[in-house]
């Protein structure tokens, strides 16, 4: 009969998990998402800078796995593990398994900074990339009409927190959406005072980048008009302003929270191996140390190596599918398991137009030949050749006109009459009527 495994979460890790195990006769696999599509997450912000469509960086799920004939899907929202009698609870049921691989992925981490989760922006779905494009467009369109200056300052001012490539990539890639598009949009606004604020808590930003990186990209940014504060951290957020430690408030309509990343909620009902940060702590080889059928990969995996964790990024989950996936297979034909070990094969994040830093396979590059090297292996990333296409053609109109063509706000919050807009003393996102 074959072995029983489970795969919660469809991400990176869970694919690259699924594929690994795929036509193999002796393996019966069930993959579980809430989604029925993957996401390529590492362009969510140039959905939330009008410069993609959601679909153009998901593929269905369903599609993906067609050809593996020893893998089925289930789109369903898994609400328990009982692992003394190894099944997962799902909104469609429950499932036995032999194994389990836990790769449901990670949520924003806001720190429980007082108003920060009300009020910031995450941006770890199509959902929170959508919801931020719909607030910032509404943004400009209620600027358009907006006589009270205070209000137009905080309308015009963006804080982006989080130094890492997310944060990065997103001040840019904003900043340019500003200058080289909505200024030719909304005519009557001085974009001149539209302020892009950039803050990070440590000394430096792309801290997984060397020195010299770090200052180049720090010096782009600032060539474009990004407001880049460094050691400078939020400890609260309201609707109109953010503070900061130092007990600085920056008026700020839009608060873009890029600064950490926490496990999903499915990672508290594993609570004995629950580590700081909602991971789950895991025997180099993959495993929770209590139980040798429970398999954690990709942002929840903490493997307590005594030095500091592994980023919780794409490579870091594809490789860990892979080696939990190998495992299994070697557990069930009696051989020992392997140790998990991550082959960093470069970083890169991309600044604006032209712009990117990398350090690959040791070597650092930076400005034009980078951000060619950032083109080439996002595109061949992205899953499905109808998307490859779509973006590639988008990415080229962007470049030759200066243009964004996705400028639609699909579920604006209130409609903007001038009397409406006067009577607003301030808001807090341009979607929260459709939640």
């Amino acid at each position: 009969m074959p072995t029983k495994v489970i795969i919660i979460g469809a991400g990176f890790g869970g694919l690259r998990a699924a594929r690994t195990l795929a036509n193999n006769d002796h393996v019966d696999v069930l993959l579980i998402d809430q989604h029925n599509f993957h996401c390529f997450q590492p362009l969510l912000y140039q959905v939330a800078t009008a410069g993609l469509e959601p679909e153009q960086i998901a593929y269905p799920v369903r599609a993906i796995i067609r050809r593996w004939q020893n893998v089925r899907f289930l789109m369903a929202r898994v609400e328990g593990i009982d692992r003394s009698n190894r099944t997962v609870q799902t909104t469609c049921g429950a499932f036995e398994y032999d194994h389990l691989i836990i790769a449901a992925g990670g949520r924003t981490n806001f720190f429980n900074l007082p108003g920060v989760a009300e009020h910031g922006f995450g941006l770890k779905t199509l959902a929170d990339a959508e919801r931020l494009r719909n607030h910032i467009l509404t943004t400009f369109e209620r600027a358009a009409y907006e006589d009270d200056k205070q209000r137009l300052k905080a309308m015009r001012t963006f804080v982006v927190v989080g130094g890492g490539p997310t944060g990065v990539e997103m001040a840019g890639a904003l900043y340019e959406l500003v200058r080289n598009v909505l200024t030719r949009d909304y005519r009557d606004l001085n974009m001149n005072d539209v302020r892009i604020i950039l803050l990070e808590a440590t000394d430096q930003i792309l801290a997984m980048l060397p020195p010299q990186l770090q200052r180049k990209a720090l010096k782009r940014l600032e060539q474009m008009g990004v407001e880049v504060r460094l050691n400078t951290a939020v400890v609260q957020a309201s609707d109109t302003t953010v503070e900061l430690k130092d007990g600085t408030q920056i008026p700020s309509y839009t608060l873009i929270w890029a600064a950490g990343i926490r496990g999903v909620e499915l990672a508290n009902t594993l609570e004995d191996a629950l580590v700081r940060g909602g991971r789950l702590k895991v025997r180099s080889d993959l495993r929770l140390a209590d139980d040798p059928h429970v398999w954690i990969i990709g942002d929840l995996a903490f493997i307590d190596s005594g030095t500091q964790p592994l980023p919780q990024v794409a490579p870091v989950a594809i490789q860990q599918g892979a080696t939990a996936a190998r495992n299994i297979l070697a557990q069930e034909s009696g051989q020992a398991t392997t140790g998990f070990t991550y082959v960093d094969r470069g970083t890169m994040a991309t600044i604006g137009r032209h712009a990117a830093v990398a350090r690959i396979f040791g070597i650092s590059l930076w400005g034009y030949p980078a951000w060619l090297i950032w083109l080439v292996v996002h595109l061949m990333s992205l899953i499905g050749f109808r998307n490859r296409v779509v973006v590639l053609i988008n990415w080229a109109y962007n470049y030759i006109f200066y243009e964004r063509a996705v400028r639609i706000i699909t579920r604006p919050a209130v409609q903007p009459e001038a009397n409406v807009l006067q009577s607003q003393p301030g808001f807090t996102r341009a979607v929260e009527a459709s939640k």
